[in-house]
C-alpha cells in the first residue's frame, strides 16, 4: 500500500457532541483535546458556495429553515449554528469550507471531507467541493481525503480533480460496493464500525485500500479494531480517546 499520511484518530464533525457540529468552535475544541485530524460534512448553497452542514434541512443545527440548497451563502452566514447546542455557543455561524481549510492548514491538521449533497445535487456538489479543495490545499503535503456515501458525487469529484484522494463511505456492504470502489479509484473504504472486522481489513489491504470506520465511541470496540489493523477511527468521544 502507498504511505498513509493521516492520523489514526479523527474527531467527528469537529468535536463530536461537545460543541455544535461542523463549526469552527467544534474544530477548536477538538484541537484542544489533541486531535490533529477531523471529519466534516460539506454541501453547496444555491449560489455554489461550499459550507459545512450535515442535514438536508437547516432546522436541527441552525436558526434557519428549509433546504440550504435554496439559499444563498450570504443568508446562510447570518444564521446561528450554535444556540441549538448550548447557550455558550450562541451566535456561532455556519462556516464556509474555506474557513475550515484555513484552520486545518494553519494548525497542520488533516481533514476527511464528507461530500454531503442535498438531493439532486450529487454531481454538482462533488465537482464543486473537489475543485475548491484542490484550490484551498494547493501545494499542501497532506491534501484532504474526499469521501461520500454517494458514488455519483465521488465520480464527479474524481472527474474534476483526479489527483485528490477519495474514500467510499458504506453504511452496509451492499452488492457491488467493491466494483464501485475500484471504478472510483479510491484510496480508502470507510464503513460503519459494525461492518468492520479483521477479515474485511485484510481484504481491503490486499486491494491496496486503507480501512477506516465511523463512529466509534466505545473503548472495547476501538481496541479490537486497532488490534485488527484499522487505519482510521472517527469518534465523537474526543474527551475520552486521546490521540
Amino acid at each position: 500500500m502507498k504511505p498513509w499520511p493521516y492520523p489514526l484518530w479523527l474527531a467527528h464533525r469537529g468535536a463530536g457532541k461537545l460543541a455544535p457540529e461542523n463549526t469552527l468552535a467544534a474544530f477548536r475544541l477538538g484541537a484542544g483535546f489533541g486531535y490533529r485530524a477531523f471529519e466534516c460534512d460539506v454541501k453547496l448553497s444555491r449560489d455554489g458556495e461550499a459550507f459545512l452542514l450535515h442535514d438536508d434541512t437547516l432546522e436541527r443545527t441552525s436558526s434557519g429553515r428549509g433546504s440550504p440548497a435554496e439559499q444563498d451563502c450570504a443568508g446562510l452566514a447570518r444564521l446561528d449554528a450554535g444556540a441549538w447546542h448550548s447557550p455558550a455557543f450562541t451566535g456561532e455561524p455556519l462556516p464556509r469550507f474555506a474557513q475550515i481549510a484555513a484552520f486545518c492548514r494553519a494548525n497542520n491538521c488533516a481533514l476527511n471531507v464528507e461530500i454531503k449533497p442535498c438531493p439532486g445535487e450529487e454531481a454538482r456538489t462533488g465537482a464543486a467541493v473537489a475543485r475548491e479543495a484542490a484550490r484551498l490545499w494547493a501545494g499542501a503535503d497532506m491534501p484532504p481525503l474526499l469521501s461520500s456515501f454517494q458514488p455519483e458525487a465521488l465520480a464527479a469529484a474524481q472527474a474534476a480533480e483526479p489527483a485528490l484522494p477519495r474514500g467510499l463511505l458504506l453504511d452496509t456492504l451492499w452488492d457491488g460496493w467493491e466494483d464501485t470502489a475500484t471504478a472510483l479509484a479510491v484510496v480508502a473504504v470507510i464503513t460503519n464500525w459494525r461492518c468492520m472486522n479483521r477479515a474485511l481489513i485484510e481484504r481491503l489491504h490486499a486491494r491496496g485500500w486503507r480501512a477506516l470506520v465511523y463512529t466509534v465511541n466505545d473503548a472495547d470496540v476501538a481496541e479490537r479494531l486497532i488490534a485488527d489493523g484499522i487505519d482510521g477511527i472517527i469518534t465523537d468521544a474526543v474527551d475520552r480517546f486521546r490521540p
